[in-house]
């Protein structure tokens, strides 16, 4: 009876109920007295786990101090299945001990991995895997050489591990409560980071087919979308941080110019959904939280680490409305057209995404007593899965953190997995004449 109501369940459904599990498992074993070094509440718990298991990155509690090796661990499992995927992990599990993938797991990987095709979905997990394990195996060794000096093999070893899944998974939680302010201007520490968030963030299925393509041209439109998109905005994003906060003795006006330089850059990277922060966000310049917001509203790529309405969806925005200004009848990009339903997909993820941070934001106006755009910031934080934060998540009422983890849930599993858990897709079966429409 239990099975047939499970098989009754369309696959983001399925994929919601999977992830709620998971957070909860995780939300127990936090509030357990080995996990943490004084009790927290229920509540702090829960919060912790969700943002662990959606790899945001906010938290109520110091990671450093608040948790326990033990705990430390638990938030760490937590956030390398929540980055790579549960799905991707349960597949890996049944092919390790010779099970066969079913269709219906298979469906629930196409929706969890935002695949239009269940075709080659089991070799791509295994791709997954392998890309994550090689990558964060390298930068532990990276982190090692830069921390063991400093911290001693058992810590330092640990504080790279720890970072280096973290950082791929583009969690945001750090072992330090200043993040990584203390590491501003280091070289190899903003590198490796950086690197692993960017890498995390841009895509698994564009890693794959950066790997087996040996050709720029042959390269598919996503990949090279998500290339060019990603270089743009980052470098664009580096250069307006760093004109607007050159002067603001609170962030970068008392350092070096080359420490300027690694603070925007990184600043201007991780914004888009890392969470790690190597100068006082709280401390910045108005201009520069507006322009983050942005950031953190566009999110990293599909089939990736982060959250946001991702880089494509805004891209494929930004040539739609170019095409209507112009008059043209198609989306035409590195010689190719874009289809209709991609636009429309688009529109309605941006749509339905802008009514949850509205009526969120709506809530925690009500509940919480702080500046709109202290409020703001941190709804879109959650939404793009960033964990960046103006300083208020520790103070939130139990409201207020019940709608942020409701809000990390959305910008983890995507506002059309919520949506199509609630209505099925279907065609239509009749077509109505046009009629002309006024507006604007």
């Amino acid at each position: 009876m239990r099975g047939r109501s499970f098989n009754k369940l369309n696959p983001p459904q399925l994929l919601i109920l999977i992830f709620i599990f998971f957070a909860l498992l995780g939300t127990l074993l936090l509030k357990l007295p080995i996990s943490t070094t004084d009790s927290i509440t229920l509540v702090d718990s829960l919060f912790t786990a969700t943002s662990a298991m959606t790899v945001t990155g906010l938290i109520v509690v110091d990671t450093g101090t608040a948790f326990t090796l033990f705990g430390q661990i638990i938030i760490l499992l937590l956030i390398q299945v929540g980055g790579i995927g549960i799905m991707t992990f349960a597949v890996l599990i049944f092919i390790m001990l010779g099970k066969k993938i079913g269709f219906q797991e298979r469906l629930v990987l196409q929706h969890a991995l935002n695949q239009s095709t269940v075709g080659g979905i089991v070799l791509l997990v295994k791709r997954i895997v392998t890309f994550a394990f090689i990558i964060e195996g390298i930068a532990v060794v990276l982190l090692s050489y830069r921390w063991i000096p400093e911290y001693g093999w058992m810590e330092g070893f640990y504080y790279s591990v720890f970072h280096a899944i973290s950082s791929f998974n583009n969690a945001g939680f750090s072992i330090w409560s200043d993040s990584l302010m203390q590491y501003v201007g280091d070289p190899v520490v903003n590198i490796v980071i950086s690197f692993l968030f960017i890498i995390g963030g841009i895509g698994f299925t564009v890693l794959t087919d950066l790997w087996y393509t040996k050709k720029f041209r042959k390269l598919n439109l996503h990949t090279k979308m998500m290339l060019f998109g990603t270089l743009a905005i980052n470098m664009l994003a580096m250069f307006v941080l760093f004109v607007l906060e050159y002067s603001n003795p609170n962030t970068l006006a008392n350092l070096s110019l080359v420490e300027k330089l690694w603070a925007s850059y990184f600043q201007a990277v991780t914004t888009r959904t890392a969470g790690f922060n190597s100068i006082d966000i709280g401390s910045m310049e108005t201009g520069s939280i507006i322009w983050m917001l942005l950031l953190m509203f566009i999110g990293a790529g599909s089939t990736s680490t982060g959250g946001g309405i991702k880089l494509t969806t805004f891209i494929i925005i930004i040539l739609a409305v170019n095409t209507f200004i112009k008059g043209k009848q198609e989306i035409v990009v590195f010689k190719r057209s874009i289809h209709q339903k991609y636009v429309l997909k688009a529109l309605a993820i941006s749509t339905i995404s802008i009514l949850f941070i509205f009526v969120s934001l709506f809530i925690l106006s009500i509940t919480e007593q702080t500046e709109l755009i202290v409020l703001l910031f941190e709804v879109i934080s959650a939404f793009g899965t960033v964990g960046l934060s103006m300083g208020i998540t520790p103070e939130l009422t139990d409201i207020g953190k019940g709608v942020i983890i409701f809000i990390m849930l959305l910008g983890k599993l995507g506002p059309l997995t919520l949506a199509y858990s609630l209505a099925k897709p279907r065609q239509a079966k009749v077509r109505y004449p046009n009629e002309d429409l006024l507006t604007g």
